[in-house]
């Protein structure tokens, strides 16, 4: 007996076969976590992440209602987002006291409504697919509605876009389109070769036409293998030109989480080791990372504030002292008053400088540093000292210090690359290195230190500039312009790391734009132009199937 074919099957069956299938959307959404950060080692799989997106493809091939292609959408993307973010859990029980049962509702309910663009995106794939006539115009539809989902998910609600799908090629294609197309338009490329991966398996392509060759279909998909292959490792090009080296003494402090904020233990804790390093620096700069000082100036012990300006010749009683050495200090550490209002803010001492060099952060976090309407009484069943900062302006300048621009990030800034290219409007006044102040000691040792180390590689990748990182528990690391961690500290010790990092700006004959195409188009129109292209292209290519 022959095996029943397509054709054969009965149309009531056929539509409730993706409901079977559908349960792996959820493997398969789960290794779409492992490919941002695989457990144990914390490293990156471009190739997984083009697979299991391929699976997510593939089921919706096969959806024949568009409530099969939502429900595989939201399996998908609730089973990929609550393995990307799970460690928020700790924070929220570990840390903030709230019922375990509770927290865990917590962490699906975001991923949940974070997962609902995706499934959207699924639904209109799966209803308007079958009536496109090519599989480059079925490829094409599923990049463009999972690039928009993507979008949603890092602007929407001041918008969360921790592990968008880029970030798992910072070893693989990133190298090469980040610069062009940043972390976005990187995923939008890896979606559409996973829906033409899939088309292809679906259609039988890949078979033998004979001994001695493939079908065509079957030979572009290996040649695009072989492109994918050599791509991911064939170094990128370059982009600008080194400036003067500088060198660099990163704080890392491990203050343990639950004390960090507390008097009688993690405050004086951090004020001496972090006032120790800080008087006891012997590099051009030492970084301290976000709330290394936990309190505000005013709040220090008698003479603490004034002893390190005049070490760094900032207090008015030293100024241009030349016995002053040629150091400067970015230090994390909370600015303002009950009557102004409070910033999470970056301060810079350097040698001759009447005022202090300061950087307030732009990108808020919700929960953490202000308090959404109608969620006061989910932040009151937790023990966790949240702050209602005001938030500062976006393109802040940079610090110039020893021929460089140095250009602060806080925590999680690093993830709206949209902001950051704000900086890069002017190319000769452009940051040459990035600076980031984290403390994601609230979420234990877990797979978010190295998930934000990886953010961090793509924004260097992106805008072909050197990252600086100096955490509280983990990753302070030494980032260069093309995404390699040159040096790092191990997470969950107290240390410091001495390095040398290489500024970069214009070429050397000033010519060109000594910036990347990212950071020009989106210092001008933000992410825009990805938007405009894909509802453009979703508007044509539901056109067009609605037309057959």
């Amino acid at each position: 007996m022959s095996a029943p074919t397509a054709s054969s099957i009965p149309a009531s069956r056929l539509r409730l076969l993706p409901h079977g299938l559908a349960w792996l959307a959820l493997p398969a959404g789960l290794l779409q976590a492992f490919s941002l950060a695989w457990p144990g080692t914390g490293t990156p799989s471009g190739t997984l992440q083009l697979l299991s997106l391929a699976v997510l493809a593939g089921l919706l091939q096969r959806a024949q209602r568009p409530a099969a292609g939502l429900w595989v959408g939201a399996l998908f993307a609730l089973s990929w987002l609550s393995g990307t973010f799970w460690w928020l859990f700790i924070s929220m029980h570990t840390y903030g006291g709230l019922p375990a049962p509770l927290a865990v509702l917590a962490v699906l309910g975001l991923a949940a409504f974070l997962g609902s663009y995706y499934a959207l995106a699924a639904l209109l794939y799966a209803r308007w697919q079958a009536r496109l006539a090519s599989v480059l115009q079925r490829s094409v539809l599923f990049a463009a509605l999972w690039t928009l989902a993507e979008l949603l998910r890092g602007q929407m609600f001041t918008g969360f876009p921790w592990g968008a799908g880029g970030y798992a090629q910072v070893e693989g294609l990133a190298p090469w389109l980040a610069p062009w197309l940043g972390v976005y338009g990187v995923g939008a490329v890896v979606a559409w070769a996973a829906a033409l991966l899939a088309e292809t398996v679906r259609l039988g392509f890949v078979r033998w036409r004979s001994r001695l060759g493939l079908r065509p279909p079957a030979m572009g998909l290996v040649l695009g293998g072989l492109v994918w292959a050599v791509l991911s490792a064939w170094p990128a090009p370059e982009w600008g030109a080194s400036s003067a080296p500088l060198e660099v003494r990163l704080l890392q402090g491990n203050i343990p989480q639950d004390e960090k904020f507390q008097a009688g233990s993690g405050v004086p804790m951090a004020l001496k080791w972090y006032g120790s390093e800080l008087m006891d620096n012997d590099r051009a700069l030492v970084v301290a990372p976000e709330t290394a000082l936990p309190l505000l100036p005013q709040q220090l012990p008698v003479g603490y504030w004034r002893t390190l300006l005049e070490r760094y010749g900032v207090a008015p009683a030293t100024g241009s002292d030349p016995a002053v050495p040629a150091q400067a200090a970015l230090l994390g550490v909370p600015l303002g008053s009950e009557a102004l209002g409070y910033t999470n803010s970056v301060v810079g001492l350097r040698p001759g400088q009447a005022s202090l060099y300061q950087y307030d952060k732009h990108h808020l976090v919700p929960f953490g540093e202000f308090i959404p309407p109608l969620f006061h009484w989910f932040v009151a069943m937790m023990d966790i000292p949240l702050g209602d900062f005001n938030a500062g302006a976006i393109g802040q300048p940079s610090m110039d210090w020893q021929g460089q621009r140095l250009a602060p990030n806080i925590c999680y800034e690093d993830l709206f690359g949209e902001e950051l290219g704000q900086r890069f409007r002017q190319p000769e006044l452009a940051p040459t290195i990035l600076v980031n102040f984290s403390n994601i000691g609230w979420f234990g040792d877990s797979l978010a230190i190295d998930q934000h180390l990886h953010i961090s590689r793509l924004r260097a990748l992106e805008f072909a500039r050197p990252m600086v990182r100096a955490t509280n528990t983990g990753a302070t690391a030494l980032i260069d312009h093309q995404g390699r961690v040159l040096q790092q500290l191990p997470p969950v010790v107290r240390g410091v790391l001495r390095g040398t990092v290489q500024g970069r700006g214009l070429r050397a004959d000033q010519g060109g734009w000594g910036i990347t195409p990212y950071a020009w188009w989106v210092s001008r129109w933000g992410l825009a132009p990805l938007w405009g292209l894909a509802l453009l292209t979703v508007l044509v290519l539901a056109r067009r199937a609605r037309q057959r």
